[in-house]
């Protein structure tokens, strides 16, 4: 019997498992240790996960007697102390802008497994986490950014006259970007998105939103599907042309980011200087330096009248949603690493290899 720990997150991250997905495990030899509470911010009840067959027991107990502990929130020292060198720990582990924690993971040999460097291929679809969690971050962004909007959406028509409706620009067309566009559509909004790969312009243009680009630069993507690094003077021609879309719109939403490498950035300070007074950037790709150069990760900022919301984990504030679709992920991905067994781990299958932290 393999026991699968799942642990309660410090924050608001989803949960490796949910209720309802529990029901997958049951043709599978698998036993849940669930950590009193760990529901609690995704509104799911310890009760909840009793009716359904997991154990709800201390965090001692999950991290002492777990194969496989499940996480999307930092381990503490405490717990590290408490871990058996032959659990295997997966999920978010935030290895990119988490040194510290991948390195002591890694001190201690650690056999453990980061989703965020999955492979973009077919197979590994059903397991990624960072797409499934960029959607909902699109989504919420474009909702965040309504909020602190003084303005109005669609056009208004009124017998007074006529509101004209707000214009979003997304800088960025990946899995996020995409979602902030349909979002921002439904509501109403004249929308632009800007991104370096001329393949997602279709994409973009299927959604209703017009696609912008440098004109004469080559399509700038990897074969793993994300954007790469790019010379100072093909940067030097997107900010020049972002400037000038910046400081016409009434919301920006940013989402360009490279793995491994802070994010581009897209947004100098002259350019919010030059934004309408009550615009609003919401910058997704805060925790990796910000596409916008005034941003601060978790925090809100107002510069001259513009607000500046960092936030790279956006989706966590979805708690319940981002938790049915992680604990999908997760079940997809235990099934393929241990497949052949907890002791028969294939450690040259690609998706293994890719995800495996002692790589980094």
């Amino acid at each position: 019997m393999v026991n699968i720990g799942i642990l309660k997150s410090h924050k608001q991250a989803p949960l490796g498992v949910t209720p309802d997905s529990l029901k997958k495990w049951l043709p599978i030899k698998i036993n849940f240790l669930i950590e009193k509470n760990a529901g609690i911010f995704a509104q799911f009840s310890d009760n909840e996960f009793l009716s359904e067959g997991a154990q709800v027991v201390s965090r001692i107990k999950v991290i002492t007697q777990s194969n496989i502990l499940v996480i999307s929130d930092d381990l503490t020292d405490q717990d590290l102390a408490l871990l058996h060198i032959d659990t295997l720990v997966l999920g978010l582990l935030n290895p990119y802008n988490n040194k510290s924690f991948i390195t002591k993971l890694k001190k201690r040999n650690q056999q453990a497994f980061a989703l965020e460097m999955l492979p973009r291929t077919s197979i590994a679809q059903s397991m990624d986490a960072l797409s499934a969690m960029a959607s909902l971050a699109g989504y919420k962004s474009v909702i965040l950014a309504a909020n602190y909007f003084k303005g109005y959406f669609p056009m208004l028509t009124t017998a007074a006259g006529t509101v004209p409706p707000a214009k979003v620009l997304i800088l960025g067309a990946g899995v996020a970007g995409l979602q902030a566009i349909a979002t921002a559509k439904r509501l109403g909004a004249v929308v632009e998105a800007f991104d370096v790969r001329k393949a997602v312009k279709e994409e973009v243009e299927s959604l209703g939103a017009k696609f912008i680009m440098v004109e004469g630069l080559q399509n700038d993507m990897d074969t793993g599907g994300y954007a790469t690094v790019q010379k100072e003077d093909e940067l030097t021609a997107q900010r020049n042309l972002i400037h000038q879309k910046v400081i016409k719109a009434d919301i920006v939403i940013t989402t360009a980011s490279i793995p491994g490498k802070s994010a581009p950035r897209l947004i100098e300070k002259n350019t919010v200087n030059d934004m309408k007074l009550g615009a609003v950037i919401i910058d997704l790709a805060a925790a990796s330096g910000g596409n916008c150069e005034l941003t601060e990760d978790q925090k809100i900022i107002n510069h001259s009248g513009v607000t500046i919301i960092g936030d790279s984990q956006l989706a966590y504030a979805l708690t319940s949603e981002a938790s049915k679709l992680y604990s999908v992920n997760i079940f997809n991905f235990i099934n393929h690493l241990i497949k052949e067994g907890l002791e028969s781990i294939d450690f040259e299958d690609e998706i293994v290899k890719s995800t495996y932290i002692g790589k980094i």
